[in-house]
């Protein structure tokens, strides 16, 4: 039987180090094909890192809206093979006959969500409307928070080459990180994560080593995170989407300094963060 790549790999290289050019390693992410399918049709292949895979077939049918947050998400088998491996989806209820309805076939490159999408209506599907509940965050406990983020990069820690999201709640701290050369497969393996440690997204901030496109945007809506926050800019049309439903959009954290883009009420000065 055929196992699951791991990770990351070592690889040789010729090093140059002030001026001397010598033989050496290095460790990279492996990067492989990684198909959905669902009742045994195929749904996407992604170029993913091949790490916390049933997380990531619970996240991306949560991220796609093939299941909603809370629902049973069905069963996962992962199955490698000589090339890539296989999320054997099987959705419950009446969620499969929902999908062989509305089926579609997708394809994309590393860290490419949109690519394969039928239609521009289809690329720019609105995002749902969030409830504005108590959460409120202290602009310290944010700082904090992303600063503690690169300790629990395990893989990035190794390869200095993937992305991370992870989950901050005021009242846990950080929470899960997951990695990916994707930044869109390592926000479908955090979603993943949360539904099935059954944390709510509601409760806390999903935090992103990436720039924020209108994708992010678009899954941290469907799992309810009512706020992002990543270390580099976000596009024009994030930022509209994250106005349009309801989002906080914090973005270009860099040490003690950061931007926010939408709904500041969200992000305050005091200490006494808190949510509902």
């Amino acid at each position: 039987m055929t196992q699951t790549p791991a990770p990351t790999v070592k690889v040789e290289c010729l090093a140059r180090r002030q001026d001397q050019t010598a033989p050496g390693f290095r460790t990279i992410p492996e990067e492989t094909p990684v198909a959905f399918t669902y009742g045994g049709s195929t749904h996407a292949v992604m170029m993913a890192t091949p790490a916390d895979l049933e997380d990531f077939a619970v996240g991306f049918a949560l991220t796609e809206g093939l299941i909603s947050p809370g629902e049973d998400p069905g069963e996962v088998e992962v199955v490698a093979s000589e090339l890539g491996v296989e999320l054997r989806c099987w959705l419950p209820g009446d969620r499969q006959r929902d999908y062989a309805e509305r089926r579609r076939s997708m394809a994309g490159p590393t860290g490419c969500g949109l690519c394969g999408i039928e239609s521009l209506e289809q690329a720019c599907r609105p995002a749902p409307v969030l409830a504005d509940n108590a959460l409120r965050v202290s602009a310290e406990a944010l700082i904090e928070a992303m600063d503690r983020l690169p300790s629990a990069q395990h893989i990035n820690q190794e390869t200095r080459a993937v992305h991370a999201a992870a989950f901050w709640s005021p009242a846990s701290g950080l929470l899960i990180a997951r990695e990916d050369v994707g930044r869109h497969n390592a926000l479908d393996k955090l979603a993943g994560a949360l539904a099935r440690q059954t944390i709510p997204a509601a409760q806390g901030v999903v935090l992103m080593t990436s720039r924020i496109s209108v994708e992010l945007v678009q899954k941290a809506a469907r799992i309810g995170a009512p706020v992002i926050a990543a270390v580099s800019a976000p596009t024009a049309l994030a930022v509209r989407t994250a106005q349009a439903c309801g989002m906080t959009l914090v973005a270009v954290m860099r040490g003690r300094d950061f931007e926010i883009f939408t709904h500041p009420h969200r992000i305050i000065e005091q200490a006494s963060a808190h949510v509902a």
